[in-house]
């Protein structure tokens, strides 16, 4: 039998909240993180908002030294992980921390210090660039500091499949355990990109909504006015163990991680395959993985990025993996209020799935009012839903045709 993994502990920086529990609050209460862009001046960008983390200040979390030699995405990264650890109660001890392994995933990576730099460089020259350059814009530096500051030697990476990234960094962590590299992981995503190149090069590919007079509205999944995805950044942590282990050390179990599939469209590199099959076999492959029928499950966290085609692209895929069963579905996208934080929003909504089994609630999609007969699923719209679901899916898709499905179960003994 493979063993069962589980989750114990969630840390999250978002938009809505400098901890899980405050994010977890905003998104019930159908806040929108969307706000005028502080970051820079983007008073001559098409986009001139984005969802913003607020009033996160690590120095004080961090201290001023450490915080300094760290990006922005990586500081994200290490206050999620000690939040997530602190919440399971884990100990590092020389006995187990070689069976405790790292996997942090970023999209983009440090590309703040680096644009930091490269005008340090064009201004004072090479011989004033930082020697804390290469280190800090390196998309594997949020793995390695976590490392280093807890003292943790088991396996370490940084997975990048673009918007994917956040699944199947949760996703291949829980493989780890399940093949015995680990018997513990911290695994999840960061990003901090809210940077004036890159909202840019997103504006000139049309990806982003220019929804400037209403900036709490512009993120609308499914809705058919969608004009694009709102820029966000942030990070998730979560502690995945097996079952052995988090039993062996009196730990709250949250969940468990029953199902994973990750694909390629193989279609375009940034547009995805019209009728979704890539998506479709890759939740119809996390449910084979987790041994479920498409009935049994309860809830799907979708990708729901508010673009045109994604949108409708993932409506037929859940169509196709589920049939008649995704008309009964309840699906939200909760990036109509945390914006798409790229590389960390499959970790904050693998996050969000995890605590639903805790409150019984599902989060909405908001700013949905006018429907897509494209996108003609229930999508929870504007208000949270009670509910008691065993099995729930989480979606990521990314640039490049990347997709990763996960599925949370309610812990049963």
């Amino acid at each position: 039998m493979r063993k069962r993994v589980v989750v114990t502990g969630l840390g999250c920086v978002s938009p809505l909240g400098n901890n899980f529990q405050d994010t977890w609050s905003a998104l019930i209460a159908g806040k929108s993180g969307a706000a005028p862009i502080t970051h820079f001046d983007a008073s001559n960008h098409k986009t001139r908002f984005a969802c913003e983390v607020k009033g996160f200040d690590a120095a004080a979390l961090l201290g001023g030294k450490e915080a300094r030699r760290m990006d922005r995405f990586c500081q994200f990264a290490v206050v999620a992980a000690q939040e997530a650890v602190a919440q399971a109660g884990l100990v590092v001890t020389d006995e187990n921390r070689d069976r405790i392994g790292v996997i942090v995933g970023t999209g983009i990576g440090g590309v703040g210090t680096l644009l930091e730099q490269v005008e340090i460089l064009r201004e004072k020259g090479p011989d004033r660039v930082s020697p804390f350059l290469v280190p800090m814009m390196i998309s594997d530096n949020a793995a390695g500091m976590i490392a280093i500051r807890m003292g943790v030697r088991g396996p370490n990476a940084a997975f990048v499949t673009a918007c994917a990234t956040g699944s199947n960094a949760v996703g291949e962590a829980a493989e780890m355990i399940r093949r015995g590299s680990a018997d513990v992981m911290l695994a999840g995503g960061s990003e901090a990109s809210i940077v004036s190149v890159a909202m840019a090069g997103l504006n000139v590919m049309t990806a982003l909504s220019t929804r400037n007079d209403d900036v709490t509205s512009a993120s609308r999944p499914f809705d058919k006015n969608r004009d694009g995805f709102v820029m966000g950044e942030g990070g998730a942590m979560l502690v995945l163990e097996t079952l052995e282990h988090a039993r062996a050390r009196g730990a709250k179990i949250l969940c468990e991680i029953t199902g994973y599939g990750t694909t390629d469209d193989a279609y375009h590199i940034s547009a995805p395959a019209e009728n979704g099959a890539g998506a479709a076999l890759c939740m119809k492959l996390a449910l084979e993985n987790a041994s479920l029928q498409p009935e049994d499950i309860d809830y799907i966290n979708a990708h729901g990025t508010s673009t045109p085609l994604n949108d409708k692209s993932e409506t037929a895929a859940i169509k196709s993996a589920l049939g008649e069963h995704a008309y009964k579905v309840p699906v939200s996208s909760t990036k109509s209020m945390t914006g798409h934080l790229l590389g960390a929003s499959g970790a904050v909504e693998a996050a969000v799935c995890t605590e639903i089994f805790q409150r019984d609630i599902l989060p909405p999609t908001i700013n949905y009012e006018t429907q897509d007969p494209n996108c003609d699923l229930d999508y929870i719209p504007n208000q949270p839903r009670q509910a008691h679901p065993r099995h729930i899916m989480s979606n990521s898709f990314g640039f490049g045709g990347h997709n990763a499905t996960l599925v949370f179960s309610r812990f049963e003994e």
